[in-house]
């Protein structure tokens, strides 16, 4: 579902298999593919880049690592997070932001946000616990407990957390082209806020193809359970023209009116258009409000992302958060 960005070439695939010892960890990236608990997934060198690599899940093209640059993000939708994100928290400013996301591929937006926020704390909430590990062992990532890697099914690890302690949550999980349901409904929606800060900010990926249903009911559920909300995304998305990203984000205290970050967002290899949340909510007029079935406890998905999504067995113990 993500687009990649100006300047790159799509990478040509490694070799065959890569075997792992048992219990080992690989030392650094090596083309090939790698079996994880979930399936498969294949480390893919970056033809214009030589210090980038590109990681994909189970047939889709899931992260983009720099090693050399952490603050370089392939995939527009990312960069549009990281614009939203420095508009609320300016950089220069430090913040000690914690943040937490669900799904994360090869962590490039948690590798983002440790450059631009040295003093941020942050969790990765990952599925496959081999993958985590794997890209532990990849990757340059920061140690804990600047960066926690914990492997758990999303919703039951946000379930689990202590109210008003995460600034940030960025929910970017998919199974095939959308987020397993559980993960999109006004109950879980309510479970984010409760561990939010009272002016924290909800992000979420909405994947959706052309007729635009899912993003409305994603739209209509954020904002049912915000005061706030703002959505982002490429003119050909809004009109419905093609499958794609758009971000949303829900919170409690208003979004700014920021020039900088519009005009950051029109200077990207996709231009994107914010919509504040007037428009936000006349997009989701008449879309369902999602909710968890009446009669059950919401079943537990297993969930991937198809354009990032963290990984591994606990690469670092899942500890409390």
């Amino acid at each position: 579902m993500a687009k990649r960005g100006r300047g790159r070439g799509a990478g040509t695939a490694g070799p065959g298999v890569v075997e792992v010892p048992k219990g080992s960890r690989p030392a650094g990236p090596v083309a090939g593919v790698y079996y994880i608990d979930t399936g498969d997934c294949e480390l893919i060198p970056d033809q214009d880049n030589s210090t980038g690599w590109l990681l994909r899940i189970n047939g889709v093209m899931s992260s983009h690592i720099d090693l050399a640059d952490p603050l370089f993000l392939d995939f527009e939708y990312m960069r549009w997070i990281a614009a939203l994100v420095e508009s609320r928290w300016p950089r220069d400013s430090r913040p000690k932001l914690r943040a937490l996301h669900l799904g994360g591929g090869a962590c490039s937006l948690a590798r983002y946000f440790h450059a631009a926020y040295p003093d941020a704390r942050q969790v990765v909430v990952e599925l496959d616990g081999k993958l985590a590990d794997y890209v532990r062992g990849w990757f340059d990532l920061p140690k804990a407990p600047l960066l926690r890697l914990r492997v758990g099914e999303a919703r039951e690890v946000t379930e689990s957390l202590t109210p008003q302690t995460r600034d940030l949550i960025i929910r970017d999980v998919f199974a095939g082209s959308l987020t397993p349901r559980p993960l999109t409904t006004r109950e879980f929606t309510e479970h984010a806020k409760r561990v939010l800060a009272p002016a924290g900010v909800y992000v979420v990926n909405s994947g959706d193809a052309p007729d635009l249903k899912n993003a409305r009911e994603d739209a209509a559920t954020i904002a049912d359970a915000f005061a706030h909300t703002m959505l982002i995304a490429d003119p050909a998305m809004l009109k419905g023209r093609r499958y794609g990203n758009m971000i949303m984000a829900g919170s409690d205290r208003p979004f700014d009116d920021d020039p900088g970050l519009a005009r950051r967002l029109l200077g990207g290899g996709v231009p994107a258009h914010i919509w504040n949340d007037e428009k936000v909510r006349a997009f989701a007029a008449g879309a369902a409000v999602r909710h968890d079935p009446a009669d059950s406890a919401p079943a537990v998905a297993p969930a991937r992302t198809p354009a990032e999504s963290p990984a591994g067995t606990p690469a670092d113990p899942p500890t409390a958060l």
